[in-house]
């Protein structure tokens, strides 16, 4: 399991940027029938730590000398994205199977991508798993090997699952295929030869309606 540090705030609302300008991130510890704790963490030390556990790997998250087992609930980014500007933690019972989405990994390579020039296409990120909080994995690993043709699939019960964890997803859905590349239409375009002669339209002689009289030319008085 990994660790880290926590300790107990009493800064609220607007003064809440002294604490990310000192380089510490608001957080909350909350769980079922368990009373909420005001906390804040090292950004550097949850930065490494969550980069490594994700939303799926247990934390156990020490305030005051106290141990709590916790999951990351819900993470907060700054406008730009580059920085945590807080975070919910989820306090677990270790003996009660729990519910989270456990990210998937594409290993290897799939051979009708390099030998038929076909399109590995990911329908699937994360899978929603039931489990034990001591057995949920990091991620779920999904095998490309198998793909070695054109329109041949992955789905989710073509996945080593550890022990004591269930997907909660249709075992038919299909989580990466391969899929035909597209080709382009070429638009052709009439080449213009400068210089080619330029066909000249042809005159309609205009006809003169029937029963019209033309008015003949006058004489000088």
């Amino acid at each position: 399991m990994f660790e880290l540090k926590a300790q107990k705030r009493d800064i609220f609302g607007k003064n809440v940027k002294n604490l990310l300008n000192q380089g510490t991130i608001p957080a909350e510890v909350y769980g079922s029938g368990k009373e909420n704790i005001h906390v804040s963490i090292l950004a550097s030390e949850f930065k490494t730590i969550f980069g490594q556990a994700g939303e799926s790997s247990i934390i156990n998250l020490t305030i005051d000398g106290k141990t709590y087992p916790v999951l990351v609930h819900d993470v907060q980014k700054d406008s730009l994205g580059n920085n945590f500007i807080h975070i919910d933690f989820y306090q677990v019972r270790m003996d009660k199977k729990i519910t989270t989405h456990v990210p998937l990994h594409f290993e290897g390579e799939a051979p009708a991508v390099k030998e038929k020039g076909g399109v590995l296409v990911k329908s699937v990120e994360k899978l929603e798993v039931e489990a034990l909080p001591a057995d949920l994995p990091s991620s779920l690993t999904v095998g490309l090997s198998s793909l070695d043709d054109l329109h041949k699939s992955v789905h989710i019960k073509d996945i080593s699952v550890p022990s004591g964890v269930r997907i909660l997803a249709d075992p038919e859905t299909v989580v990466a295929t391969i899929t035909e590349q597209v080709q382009e239409e070429v638009e052709v375009k009439e080449e213009v030869i400068e210089g080619a002669p330029v066909p000249e339209a042809e005159e309609v002689p205009q006809e003169t309606p029937e029963n019209t009289e033309v008015p003949k030319e006058k004489k000088g008085s």
